[in-house]
């Protein structure tokens, strides 16, 4: 079953042993996807201590990034922005960022509106304020 894993030629490494996404008969599973550009630890929008913590962020640009990731990644398994179904977004400060990323959000899904769920969490893996995990449907 390994053909049905999918590693980005476009998107940010994965921070941990896992694939971009996955394919399950017509379904594709994406992993968590961040803002983080590929081969670099920056992230758009981002400043960081110098012990590695955020200092500030801008929520806008980590939006556009992380929606310009999953495009790749969708892109890069065969599908596209108009096959998700499902959109599960992480915020870590709902109170302050649900108006700005709700508005990003309706700009990109304008068209295909899929299923979604938001859900504030305490923090995320790196220091990032947004996260995506979605499902898409593929058609063949």
């Amino acid at each position: 079953m390994t053909e049905d894993i999918v590693r980005s030629q476009k998107a940010p490494e994965p921070v941990g042993a896992y694939p971009h996404a996955r394919r399950a008969g017509a379904f594709l599973y994406l992993s968590g996807v961040g803002p983080r550009k590929k081969g670099s630890k920056d992230i758009p929008g981002v400043t960081l201590n110098a012990a590695g913590e955020i200092i500030d962020y801008d929520i806008e640009a980590q939006c556009h990034s992380v929606f310009n990731n999953v495009r790749d990644v969708l892109e890069d398994s065969g599908a596209s922005w108009d096959d998700l179904v499902d959109v599960t977004v992480f915020l870590t400060n709902m109170k302050d960022d649900f108006k700005t990323y709700n508005r990003i959000y309706a700009d990109y899904f304008a068209s295909n509106q899929p299923c979604r769920t938001t859900v504030e969490v305490l923090s995320l893996p790196t220091p990032i304020a947004i996260e995506l995990k979605c499902i898409a449907l593929i058609k063949d």
